[in-house]
């Protein structure tokens, strides 16, 4: 017997031995694979920092800011080795360890767990947000191959769970120890959160393939063949995006891979990673368990259910499609936006009015979504994109808009969700209303009664939002026609003025250059000024300023001006008389074509007769006939005299103001559709659409909603306006985008300040 156990003893310790010594083999393995793939597309993510840093530093917005880039790129030149090796180094050392680490506290939000959120410095907070929001985008959508990864590392493990907080070559882990390498580098914040971006784009958005090889080499080596790649359901919030998840799909982008998804995707991670932080920072940097007054104040009622929330703001949605319809008139806009943010409170007293007890608080997830639906619509209310009437008008879609958050999740998430869509074309129609472009009220009512209709008809389909969606889209694309007819007709009008502005300002050129410094009698420089000017203008718009008409107009200009030069010699009258007869039939085509009457053309003619008999010695200056006045229509005088004076500021043009490049590069860079308000007197306030920009003079014509023209301005009259504040340019960015921009800022800072000014 004791022989025995002393073989079994053997044989037990040589097990274990060669136990060890394969899950050695294996994490070699696998610590061989992250390596190599890590290095290859790390030194790739290299590759193109320079890049990205020189093309932000030729579109920087001044000097300093330029400097900083440039001195970002001498830095990462100079410490790129280090930050690689540092970073591989601490992927191989956790790979290493990962048998002996101690097992990770449970945490309520483990996607989360290894961000530091409660920070204070307002630079470490952007990058904990950096980092955040990558980690939470790429877990869920590298969710299938990470789950096999993470489940075969627990076997070779000898049963340690690891999970994607713990898996050293999970996003969460990765982004981590990159950002510790990141601490080799003596780089401006700015510099660094650009090097994240492409970390995220080049290392973290490309770790499919690692995962690949790991699970195949895993395979082969007989670690769990016959896993099936799924996500463990659970319970709660992160149930919901198990089947997305195990599809590798991020939840809420229905598949689609396209940029504006996956930002749309990062920037709600972003968020909900700062609700979390808030929460933290509430219960003294645990985080809170509960939602809306969490502690001993209704602890021990249970959290109400989604079906709860829904029912009570059902009765709170009937109540308001009850009263009358508020206008900014009827109602002040600060009264309103006290009643969104009251909301919350309205809701848990509505919940206690059907349960006969009030809850003291909400699921985190529920809180969140009550707290973004509230801060979207306050940014609503204060946003001078929309006009006041306006504001007051979509402010009433909170109720179902927070009930449409409650029943899809995917709401904030997907930027093409139809009640997302359908709230952004609200705004955009409304950013351009005012009560003089809409006298028939249809955009007014339009807009009214698809709030009407959400406030009465929506309860649980969320299809309205789409048909609604559609029938909005129908009513812009008919109104769009319509308006674009009137803005065709302005601009052709503008153009053609313009045309003849040019070819004004075209001919009174060509006769100035040829008269020179020469004094003309007045019967000569009348006609060149008047009725000359104005054949050649015909001539421009007709035929163009190349054609050979012009050029014989031109020739006649020449010879016009000759023929007033004084006759001393024979050979001077030789010349005269050579000429007067081309003049004559010059004149009678020229004239004719401008439409004088046979009767002025005589007239003329034999104004001009006398002048040259005189001037051939024939007849005495006393007996030269007198000028005569010739009904001509348009003179090129007052074209003459704008060309040499200054214009005369008008009362809503404040050219006096002084500009610099940077307002005139913000007028250059307006394109058509962008709108603006314009608020000239002080007082009036228009809102203009930028139509057309002259080819010709580079003038900016603006019409309303309904394509009549507003008014027109040359670029240096709409930056001295736009200085000057009696002009400023409207956000072409969707509502939701800019909210959520909005919402994002305003946790961010006070989570820098450390408060909890949002509760």
């Amino acid at each position: 017997m004791k022989e025995a156990n002393e073989t079994n003893k053997v044989v037990s310790l040589s097990q274990r031995q060669e136990s060890a010594e394969r899950v050695g083999d294996l994490l070699g393995a696998v610590r061989t694979i992250a390596g190599r793939r890590l290095q290859l597309l790390l030194g790739n993510m290299f590759e193109h920092v320079d890049d990205a840093l020189f093309d932000l530093a030729e579109k920087a917005e001044n000097n300093a800011a330029q400097m900083h880039y440039f001195d970002g790129m001498r830095e990462v030149r100079k410490r790129r080795p280090m930050v690689e090796r540092s970073f591989l180094a601490q992927v191989s050392r956790e790979l290493t360890s990962i048998t002996t680490r101690p097992a990770p506290a449970p945490s309520t939000s483990p996607s989360l767990a290894p961000v530091e959120l409660s920070l204070v410095a307002e630079n470490e907070l952007e990058e904990s947000l950096a980092i955040t929001s990558m980690t939470a985008k790429n877990e869920s959508r590298l969710a299938r191959d990470l789950f096999a990864v993470n489940q075969r590392l627990s076997v070779i493990c000898g049963g340690i769970k690891i999970e994607d907080g713990t898996n050293p070559v999970a996003p969460a882990a990765l982004a981590q120890a990159f950002r510790q390498a990141m601490r080799e580098l003596a780089a401006e914040m700015r510099v660094k959160l650009i090097i994240y971006k492409l970390f995220d784009r080049y290392v973290l958005s490309a770790l499919e393939e690692l995962y690949q090889e790991i699970n195949t080499e895993l395979v082969r080596a007989g670690v769990l063949p016959q896993l099936r790649h799924e996500v463990l359901r659970g319970d709660g919030p992160a149930a919901t995006a198990a089947p997305a998840a195990a599809r590798g799909v991020a939840p809420g982008t229905d598949g689609a891979s396209d940029t504006e998804a996956e930002l749309a995707s990062e920037l709600l991670h972003t968020v909900r990673a700062l609700f979390s932080a808030r929460r933290a920072q509430a219960a003294g940097g645990v985080a809170a368990v509960g939602g809306i007054g969490a502690g001993a104040r209704g602890a021990s009622l249970a959290i109400p259910t989604a079906n709860e929330l829904l029912g009570a703001l059902s009765v709170l949605q009937s109540q308001l499609a009850a009263g009358p319809m508020p206008t900014a008139q009827s109602v002040d806009p600060a009264v309103v936006g006290r009643e969104v943010v009251q909301l919350k409170e309205q809701l848990l007293g509505q919940i206690g009015a059907l349960r006969g007890e009030r809850p003291g608080q909400v699921a985190a997830i529920d809180e969140d979504t009550i707290d973004l639906v509230g801060m979207l619509f306050e940014f609503i209310l204060a946003d001078n994109t929309l006009p006041a009437e306006m504001q007051v008008l979509l402010a009433r879609l909170q109720i179902p808009y927070l009930k449409a958050a409650i029943l899809d999740r995917k709401l904030f998430a997907h930027r093409h969700h139809p009640a997302r869509r359908l709230l952004d074309g609200l705004a955009e129609l409304a950013k351009g209303w005012s009560e003089e472009s809409d006298r028939d009220h249809r955009v007014h009512d339009k807009i009214k009664s698809i709030v009407e209709r959400l406030l009465h008809d929506f309860d649980d389909d969320m299809g309205l939002f789409e048909r609604l969606g559609d029938e909005l889209q129908a009513f812009q694309d008919q109104s769009r026609k319509r308006a674009e007819l009137a803005e065709q007709r302005v601009a052709e009008s503008a153009r053609g003025r313009e045309k003849l502005e040019l070819a004004r300002r075209r001919a009174a050129r060509e006769i100035l250059d040829r008269i020179g410094g020469q004094t003309l009698p007045p019967l000569i420089h009348g006609v060149l000024a008047r009725a000359w000017a104005n054949h050649l203008v015909l001539t421009i718009l007709r035929q163009g300023d190349d054609s050979p008409a012009f050029a014989d107009a031109l020739r006649f200009v020449n010879e016009f001006i000759a023929s007033a030069r004084p006759v001393h010699t024979t050979d001077d009258r030789r010349a005269l008389l050579r000429m007067l007869p081309g003049i004559e039939r010059a004149l009678r085509r020229g004239l004719a074509n401008v439409a004088f009457q046979e009767s002025d053309i005589e007239r003329l003619l034999g104004q001009l007769h006398a002048y040259y008999r005189q001037q051939l010695g024939e007849m005495t200056p006393e007996s030269t006939a007198e000028d005569v006045a010739l009904p001509i229509p348009d003179s090129i005088q007052p074209i003459l005299d704008a060309d040499t004076a200054e214009p005369e500021p008008t009362e809503d043009q404040p050219t006096a103001v002084a500009l610099d490049n940077g307002e005139l590069i913000e007028v250059e860079q307006l394109k058509p559709g962008t709108w603006l308000e314009f608020c000239p007197t002080g007082d009036a306030v228009t809102r203009a659409k930028l139509s057309w920009i002259s080819p010709m003079s580079g003038r900016y014509l603006f019409v309303n909603r309904r394509g009549l023209k507003v008014g027109d301005y040359a670029p240096q009259e709409l930056a001295a306006a736009l200085a000057a504040g009696s002009a400023r340019i409207l956000p072409s960015e969707p509502l939701f985008d800019r909210a959520m921009g909005a919402i994002v800022d305003r946790l961010s800072q006070a989570a820098a300040a450390g408060t909890d000014d949002l509760a």
